[in-house]
């Protein structure tokens, strides 16, 4: 065990120091406000205040986990050997910044909270984070100090023994279209079908046709094949069903579909499922709780994971109205724009909410990829998106985290948008599962 000496224990100091060393460094800590008892310990120790005690191993402490509420932060980049940190610290400190207070910073996401720019969908942006401005956006920070630390608390202290966890896979599939053609309104049907003819769509009208008769199978219904690699990759995996009503960002399968509550009863036999809350939920909570409840109602069984359709969180209170509804988990932090870790960590966390300076009991579960980034947004091949996962994959295998990935059924299908990227998902199990 590590004892630490601090002037104050603050909700802010206990959540980001048992992140760090609980979590994910697997060490056991514990504090004191003693001086007398901080000297007696004879185990590995160190003090995090504001000028150190004597010559013990020190590291001095910003404001920013001894304050309340939201301030303006002034963050100046600078290098620990290789690696960017910010919130500087004095010499006399073991480390050159305060790993502490700026891991807090990003993983409370802070900086969500300070005025910014959203874009068209009301989310905030990568191109505002610090981590996206100072090109850390691909690196696991918080995880990466953490492990500096650790080596230098182990030169103070080389007897100092602890257990290291273990690189994790975890496959998330969001379906967002459970099918493409199939068991859709008669009205919706018809309008795809007049759509694609005033746009001579000649290939896609065959499709449909096709579908419709059970000449071919729905390109989307891609589930077997996902759950055929499962078994094969031994891969955990979720599957998010989006079941809200018909609108122009959600356009799934009606819930009320016999086939499609089929298809995700099916699924819970398999995997994990989870809501996909629809794109108007991020400040509905009634719509949410409906949707909730509808989702619950086919499975049989309490929803406990989510995430967010287009990744809508307004923070905090998207994350409030989940910790309402007893939602445990929420998978929704990342970027669609652009691949990378939004909290900088790797690792798993309970959200903490600024407003009410509490760590709330939502598991927040931080995302590194996800299929349309790589597509739409990035513009990369198949080839060009395997190199971009293997990169990924390595930053989080070099400090033992848990690698998290965002596709859709859809991307499975060779069809229309994703032609050619229907085996990129077994060729990234290969890789996860070779570490």
């Amino acid at each position: 065990m590590i004892l630490i000496y601090t002037h104050k224990v603050t909700p802010r100091v206990r959540y980001i120091f048992k992140h760090i060393f609980t979590r994910i460094l697997q060490v056991q800590i514990d504090f004191t406000g003693k001086v007398e008892e901080f000297v007696a310990y004879n185990g590995p120790k160190f003090s995090y205040t504001n000028v150190s005690l004597g010559k013990e191993f020190f590291v001095q402490s910003n404001e920013l986990l001894f304050q309340q509420g939201i301030k303006d932060v002034e963050i100046i980049i600078q290098k620990w050997d290789e690696v960017p940190c910010f919130f500087p610290t004095v010499e006399a400190s073991e480390i050159p910044f305060d790993i502490f207070a700026a891991s807090f910073f990003l993983i409370s996401r802070y900086e969500e909270y300070l005025p910014h720019i959203k874009d068209k969908h009301g989310r905030f942006t990568a191109s505002e984070s610090i981590a996206y401005q100072n090109g850390f956006l691909e690196k696991p920070l918080v995880d990466v100090w953490a492990y500096k630390f650790l080596e230098t608390l182990k030169q103070k202290f080389p007897d100092f023994e602890h257990t290291t966890r273990k690189f994790e896979y975890l496959s998330t599939i969001d379906v967002d279209n459970a099918y493409a053609y199939k068991y859709k309104s008669f009205i919706r049907t018809l309008g795809g079908f007049l759509k694609d003819a005033s746009q001579f769509k000649v290939f896609t009208i065959w499709d449909r046709f096709a579908v419709l008769f059970n000449i071919k199978k729905d390109p989307f219904d891609t589930f077997q094949k996902i759950i055929e690699l499962k078994k094969t990759y031994g891969v955990k995996t979720i599957f998010f069903f989006l079941i809200g009503d018909y609108t122009t960002f959600d356009t799934n399968v009606s819930s009320s579909k016999r086939k499609f509550k089929l298809l995700i009863k099916d699924m819970v036999d398999y995997a994990r499922v989870g809501l996909h809350p629809s794109y108007y939920t991020m400040n509905n909570p009634v719509m949410l709780k409906k949707e909730k409840e509808r989702l619950e109602a086919i499975t049989n069984m309490p929803i406990k994971r989510s995430r967010q359709h287009y990744l809508r969180v307004s923070l905090p209170e998207t994350y409030q109205q989940l910790i309402d509804l007893e939602i445990e988990e929420d998978y929704s932090m990342g970027y669609a724009t652009h691949v990378g870790f939004r909290a900088s960590t790797c690792t798993p966390f309970y959200f903490y909410d600024l407003d009410f300076e509490i760590q709330t009991p939502l598991k927040i579960f931080p995302f590194a990829l996800m299929d349309a980034t790589l597509n739409d947004y990035m513009k990369l091949t198949p080839k060009q998106s395997l190199g971009k996962i293997r990169d990924l994959k390595n930053e989080v295998k070099a400090v033992n985290g848990t690698f998290i990935t965002v596709f859709h059924n859809e991307s499975l299908s060779n069809y229309l948008r994703w032609r050619g990227w229907s085996r990129l998902y077994n060729s990234m199990l290969k890789i996860v599962g070779n570490v």
